[in-house]
């Protein structure tokens, strides 16, 4: 077993050890954190369940489990990674027939339902102080780093799409880009002005990076290669950092900037589905949420019975936005 996972292990009994010693070992083709996780969150449930034998575990047993981490604090989604471990550890118990494991025990087990985080996005102001760049420089990497963040949120590209992206899905005449999202599903995107422009300029300077000419990719590095997510990733943080936004600034952030910004110009749903690319309506409408909080900070800043006097109490016939609705409303 490895050495950061052997702190505790005195809390464990010889068949358990050598069954996780086992899966250790099944899993030396793993990610490393993925590998360091699965084997955590098996020998956390040995300790749990000591004396008992893992491989003989119910159902009822891990549920109780989950149960009592959740009573502990345990988030859902923290919950929800114990539980991948358990089902990657249970099967491979299946697929041995040392241990002649009949049912998977995690079959029909589920996580806690953890909370849906809001997702993060620049304001409008914030958007144009970190795009405000000279898309006309003479110098290669500013060139090709705005024309990617401006692409990026004028047509709320995911960062995979981005680096992804080549000549021949890009058609600035038409202002528009053939996008392969998830799934490999196809979707038109259209380009705006500034980004068309930065797009202009950098395919104009690329030939100075390029080494093959028939090199696909849209952005690519001073080697003449396709640029990887992390170099995106990286540029972007850097460039926020040098812009002076106080915030972490990740390219998906422009993504959800993009939806957000769009939805509260023209509040179609609908059509910020399409655009992102979502299958689901459920997955857009978290941006109705964002608008809401933002309808909400102007409401609070700027109607006369949405603000306490100064006395402290609340106008009258206003109420505070802390108090709950009734339930008839």
């Amino acid at each position: 077993m490895d050495q950061n996972n052997s702190d505790h292990a005195e809390k464990l009994t010889v068949a358990n050890r050598a069954t996780l010693d086992a899966f250790a070992r099944s899993l030396s083709t793993h990610a490393t954190l993925t590998r360091a996780a699965y084997l955590r969150d098996t020998q956390r449930l040995a300790q749990a369940v000591h004396p008992a034998a893992l491989p003989s575990l119910t159902r009822a047993q891990l549920a109780r489990c989950l149960a009592q981490w959740h009573a502990q604090g345990l988030s859902g989604r923290s919950l929800a990674r114990v539980l991948s471990s358990w089902r990657a550890f249970y099967r491979f118990l299946l697929s041995s027939s040392e241990y002649a494991l009949q049912d998977d025990p995690c079959e029909h087990l589920k996580a806690p339902r953890a909370a849906k985080r809001l997702p993060s996005v620049l304001t409008p102001d914030e958007t144009g102080q970190l795009l405000n760049e000279n898309a006309e420089s003479d110098m290669l990497l500013p060139a090709r780093d705005a024309a990617m963040f401006e692409l990026a949120y004028s047509s709320g590209l995911r960062v995979s799409e981005l680096v992804g992206l080549n000549l021949a899905q890009l058609n600035l005449r038409e202002a528009e880009a053939r996008v392969l999202g998830k799934g490999n599903k196809e979707r038109l995107v259209p380009i705006g002005e500034r980004a068309i422009d930065a797009l202009q300029h950098w395919l104009a300077a690329r030939q100075g990076w390029l080494q093959d000419a028939d090199e696909p990719a849209i952005f690519i590095n001073a080697r003449g290669k396709r640029l990887s997510v992390r170099t995106v990733q990286q540029r972007l943080k850097n460039h926020a950092i040098r812009k002076g936004l106080a915030q972490h600034v990740h390219p998906h952030m422009l993504r959800h900037s993009f939806a957000t910004h769009l939805l509260q110009s023209s509040g179609d749903l609908r059509a910020v589905q399409e655009l992102l690319g979502h299958a689901s309506i459920a997955s857009t409408q978290v941006y109705t949420h964002l608008d809401y909080q933002a309808l909400a900070k102007v409401y609070d800043a700027t109607h006369p019975r949405a603000r306490k006097k100064d006395t402290g109490k609340t106008s009258k016939g206003g109420a505070s936005r802390k108090d709950k609705p009734s339930s008839q409303e």
